[in-house]
């Protein structure tokens, strides 16, 4: 098969590999890519709004099956665009891609179908939320309704900083003509819980736990995530029917009552408390740190899913997995997620690599003069896998002691929920 992969980061980086491991000897593209992205893909330097540009390269050079990375094109309606050009896009359709897109319309649905989530009220007025911030109690969650990069979420343990994250949004700080909703706080244990849908079958995939927060023991602003892993030891087979049944599963049905199909990856951020799920937000692709982490363990052959997943026929797709763990750890530069370096030499990643447990993808690289360097707030993503969490941590960290750059950062603390359960 020909297959397009659009996005540059480390997500894509990770699909990439789990694509070139299909028998089908698959001819990969990526547009833009990345320096890592090209041990497996031709790099085509396209943008990823241009959806003109990408439908004509997918016509000129047979594409297959094209697969959308990163959620803003997903959400600005390229699925719908390619898909009326009769070219196939693993990716939902841009009414679809709402879940994401309107934290309000998420909400619309959860309290159609009956399901659990916080309550919310919406605003498009400062005043008016100001107001209502002043009936509630700390911690006050201010969320902006649109797509803002993860880091569109504040929580504020009180109301100066409750109303200055209004302020941020409702002056463009993620983006001109945002509304704001304001949550009820739920306390329990974060969970993000991936599945797989042809538009009629829901195909559970894997749980893991993101730490979005910038810092050790979750402090600092949050991020678009620093590291991932997978799956948790608090996924049990009761907890996982809990969430196919009320949640994931009347999602799909209420979409369906308005008349919407959802063909793709469907990503629920949860809150887990006493064994209980309650929906915080959906994502309408891959998960980023978790599917590098995610991708690492699939044993099935990741074409053939997506591709059934395509046709319709995941019903009796027999999915299977790696017995093992594995955890992401991403470094970032110093600065992130505000302003940071953009022009550090790498060194190391051949080293790091030398363990054949650990896997280093590309999330924020460029080649300078030769040389390759990190670009983006977020640079790699450290992977590794074992039979037990704490080995898969102890590659990751001897791993990253191996990489070097001006300004890298990372969080010394990547799965320690897990493993403060363990020990």
């Amino acid at each position: 098969m020909n297959i397009l992969i659009i996005g540059s980061g480390g997500r894509e980086h990770a699909i990439a590999m789990a694509l070139s491991k299909s028998p089908n000897n698959n001819r990969l593209f990526a547009l833009p890519g990345n320096p890592g992205i090209r041990e497996y893909c031709e790099c085509i330097d396209i943008d990823v709004s241009n959806f003109r540009e990408i439908k004509n390269f997918s016509n000129n050079n047979n594409i297959d099956l094209v697969i959308v990375g990163p959620e803003v094109p997903i959400c600005d309606g390229i699925s719908d665009y390619l898909k009326g050009h009769k070219i196939d896009v693993f990716a939902p359709s841009q009414e679809a891609s709402k879940l994401e897109s309107s934290k309000k319309f998420t909400k619309e649905i959860a309290f159609e179908n009956n399901i659990p989530t916080g309550k919310a009220k919406w605003f498009n007025n400062q005043t008016e939320a100001s107001v209502y911030l002043e009936k509630l109690e700390p911690p006050y969650v201010i969320k902006a309704d649109g797509l803002a990069a993860g880091k569109g979420v504040a929580i504020c343990e009180n109301i100066k900083d409750a109303n200055n994250s209004l302020i941020d949004i409702f002056d463009g700080k993620f983006g001109s003509g945002q509304s704001v909703l304001i949550e009820e706080f739920l306390y329990g244990e974060e969970l993000s819980y991936f599945a797989i849908t042809d538009g009629k079958e829901i195909l559970p995939l894997i749980g893991a736990q993101d730490h979005k927060r910038l810092l050790d023991k979750d402090e600092g602003p949050n991020t678009g995530g620093m590291g991932a892993y997978c799956p948790p030891p608090m996924l049990s087979s009761e907890l996982e029917n809990k969430i196919m049944m009320q949640i994931l599963e009347p999602t799909i049905y209420g979409l369906k009552k308005r008349g919407i199909e959802y063909k793709g990856i469907l990503f629920a951020g949860l809150m887990v408390k006493e064994n209980e799920p309650s929906l915080i937000e959906y994502n309408i692709r891959f998960g980023d740190p978790e599917t590098q982490a995610l991708l690492m363990l699939l044993k099935s052959d990741f074409t053939e899913l997506l591709v059934e997943t395509m046709n319709g026929n995941i019903k009796n797709y027999n999915l299977e997995w790696e017995k093992k763990r594995a955890i992401t750890v991403v470094l970032a530069n110093n600065g992130y997620p505000s302003q940071y370096n953009t022009n550090a030499e790498i060194y190391g990643i051949k080293e790091a690599e030398k363990n054949q447990n650990v896997k280093v993808f590309h999330a924020g690289t460029s080649i300078s003069n030769g040389a390759l360097t990190a670009t983006g707030g977020r640079v790699l993503n450290v992977t590794s896998t074992a039979d037990t969490l704490e080995e898969a941590r102890r590659h990751a960290y001897s791993a990253i002691e191996k990489i070097s750059y001006k300004g890298k950062i990372y969080r010394n603390d990547i799965a320690w929920r897990a493993l403060s359960k363990i020990t």
